[in-house]
């Protein structure tokens, strides 16, 4: 080897041993040295837990619980699914008591129920926790890095810029949409039911409702490519899922390294182990020159949908640079593109990736927790008929027979108590954790950085000590009264960093609830199977089968 060729490779060489020497040094801080401190200055405060393994830490023993609860169906009707869905909970509450560190992964994370810490904590430092690296790493390649994994003064820009597409006046002009879109679906259920059907699965129709309103009230003129976006991302979503059962390095772009299911987007246990070993041809590293099938194909999907959103997006840029128009539209879309524009330095461009993540966010958030919600309120309102005649009633008192005005919703108080039912005993997600960026004290308790807070939402919503005896049955009186314990009730959030978007999913809810219940009436199908899973948000395995029968005008 020549002279020369050692003066050009030795500094090459000595790079490529700090780069190495870096990674190592990062993954060893990050999967090791990190939590192993974190450990011991939570142990100096009384808090414990299980004994995680080496690396994957309790996320086995949380997956062979789960698997083992859900395994089977439940024999009748019961809301008491906390040891169904969260078994390692009540396994450890029991053990450790009501705060107990575990391990996802090598990411710990505190239980919390205390509702008076829950109140402080996401209140008082929005600012400085939100999403983890590994959650945002999940999620990257589904809905990107919009409002709902944006962290810091990053969230809060795009709060501002996001929240007034939901306030006041605008938030009224989606009324029409969905009026019109449930109207569509309320003909579907009469000529499935003229055609012989005796049963629908409402599940279906409210999934395809939602898809529907979002894809207008977003794009407007534009909702039938925003309806081929929102399949593709459905399909995306689901492609991400598979993917995100492999573990994620610092550092690595890949999707997926090592098979596990540790960073299943890391905020919810999959309703049964995986397989462990599913691309066992994947090497460390390697993955980003050999892709596997899931790589590949959301690849290929992320492709398609963010050509069809810049598509939307530009056409409308285009319209207004040329004159042809003085705004970017009255739909979300063009809200949002108006929203940026004002807030927006001079001289700056509209991030046209960001306008695409929040468009993805909004179909992720605005479809399926929608859709969900309205499925069990149908199945609640089913297999309790005294509350559904009792709904009845109420429409037709305030609403004369007619489609409620939105002056009319806000006195639907028993429609809005069973929503709230709903919300109790089938919350959205039925967790929430939130990172630590920053040391800080909450109660009696030091929280270190790194730290993930873990809110169990649905343990939280049938807790009998917060909402008396009863708390696995369905009894919506008990929200006649709006003073209740803050932090008990969290379908949300709650604090600064809440649903941007919850005055619109009820809104939605109220008026397909109050149009469907006008027109037919409906009971719980002996096909039904209550057999409710998680994954990523609480669904019924089989979907909700309802016998309707249509009601004279």
């Amino acid at each position: 080897m020549t002279t020369m060729t050692m003066v050009v490779l030795t500094p090459l060489l000595a790079i490529l041993a700090s780069l190495l020497l870096k990674l190592v040094y990062d993954n060893l801080s990050c999967y090791w040295l990190t939590p192993l401190r974190i450990k011991k200055i939570m142990e100096m405060q009384g808090v414990r837990g299980p004994k995680p393994r080496f690396f994957t830490g309790n996320i086995l023993d949380m997956a062979s619980l789960v698997s083992k609860t859900t395994s089977h169906d439940m024999k009748t009707i019961s809301h008491d699914i906390v040891g169904r869905l969260l078994p390692h909970f009540l396994c450890w509450s029991s053990q450790f008591g009501k705060r107990f560190l575990y391990w996802n992964g090598t990411e710990p994370r505190l239980c919390l129920t205390e509702t008076e810490l829950i109140k402080e904590f996401l209140s008082k430092y929005s600012t400085v926790s939100g999403k983890s690296w590994q959650q945002r790493q999940g999620s990257k390649n589904f809905i990107g890095q919009g409002l709902l994994m944006a962290n810091g003064e990053d969230w809060y820009h795009q709060r501002h810029i996001v929240a007034p597409a939901f306030m006041g006046d605008r938030l009224k002009s989606y009324a029409g949409h969905m009026v019109e879109c449930t109207k569509e679906m309320l003909q579907s259920l009469k000529i499935a039911l003229e055609c012989g059907q005796t049963e629908v699965e409402i599940g279906h129709y409210m999934t395809k409702l939602a898809a529907d309103i979002i894809s207008r009230t977003e794009f407007g003129t534009s909702y039938q490519k925003g309806k081929k976006i929102f399949h593709l991302l459905t399909l995306l979503q689901s492609r991400c899922a598979q993917a995100s059962r492999h573990l994620c390095f610092p550092g690595s772009s890949s999707v997926g390294l090592i098979p596990s299911l540790l960073f299943y987007l890391q905020a919810f246990v999959c309703p049964c182990p995986p397989p462990f070993l599913v691309d066992v041809n994947i090497i460390i590293g390697l993955n980003l020159f050999f892709p596997s099938k899931y790589n590949r194909e959301i690849k290929s999907l992320k492709m398609e949908v963010e050509t069809l959103l810049m598509e939307i997006i530009q056409s409308r840029k285009d319209c207004v640079e040329i004159g042809r128009s003085n705004s970017y539209g009255n739909d979300l879309l063009g809200m949002l593109l108006n929203e940026i524009q004002k807030k927006r330095g001079n001289g700056n461009s509209i991030n046209l990736q960001l306008v695409m993540d929040q468009c993805k966010t909004f179909f992720f958030a605005g479809h399926e927790t929608t859709a969900l919600l309205l499925t069990w309120t149908v199945m609640l309102l089913a297999s309790n008929t005294s509350w559904q005649d009792k709904v009845r009633a109420e429409v037709k008192s305030v609403c004369n027979g007619g489609i409620p005005s939105l002056d009319q919703l806000s006195k639907l108080t028993h429609l809005h108590m069973v929503i709230n039912e709903s919300m109790r005993l089938y919350p959205p997600a039925s967790v929430l954790p939130r990172m630590v960026f920053e040391d800080i004290v909450l109660g009696d308790l030091y929280i270190p950085k790194g730290l993930s807070i873990w809110i169990p939402v649905l343990a939280i919503h049938h807790s009998e000590k917060l909402w008396g005896k009863d708390a696995n049955e369905f009894n919506p009186e008990r929200f006649t009264s709006k003073s209740f314990v803050p932090g008990r009730f969290l379908p949300f959030a709650s604090g600064p960093r809440n649903c941007v978007g919850q005055a619109f999913a009820l809104m939605e809810a109220k008026i397909i609830l109050a149009m469907l219940i006008s027109r037919f009436s409906f009971t719980i199908s002996e096909n039904y199977r209550h057999a409710p899973v998680v994954v990523l948000t609480i669904k019924p395995k089989y979907g909700v089968q309802v016998c309707l029968k249509p009601l004279e005008p």
